[in-house]
């Protein structure tokens, strides 16, 4: 088997399990209980793993990450503006 399969085996796991909680936050729009530095983190790793998966054409790390950034920051975004309040 290819090791890229394993990869986007892992990619699919991990991006997959990363949406319910997503998907929580933003239908209840409640940030409370996320930690803004984890998700300042978080969300900069995530954008760096995409990066680094672009530079070294990796296709399981580029895909999976790009796909959590999206709702990353968009969570990262409800968090923030629930300072302005």
């Amino acid at each position: 088997m290819e090791p890229d399969v394993f990869g986007y085996i892992a990619a699919t796991l991990t991006t997959v399990s990363f949406f319910p909680q997503a998907l929580k936050t933003l239908k209840s729009r409640d940030t409370r209980a996320i930690s803004l530095r984890m998700y300042l983190l978080f969300t900069a790793g995530v954008a760096f793993w995409s990066l680094y998966g672009w530079m070294v054409k990796d296709g399981p790390v580029l895909i999976a990450n790009l796909i959590t950034l999206i709702p990353a920051v968009i969570v990262l975004g409800i968090k923030l503006s629930s300072f302005r309040k």
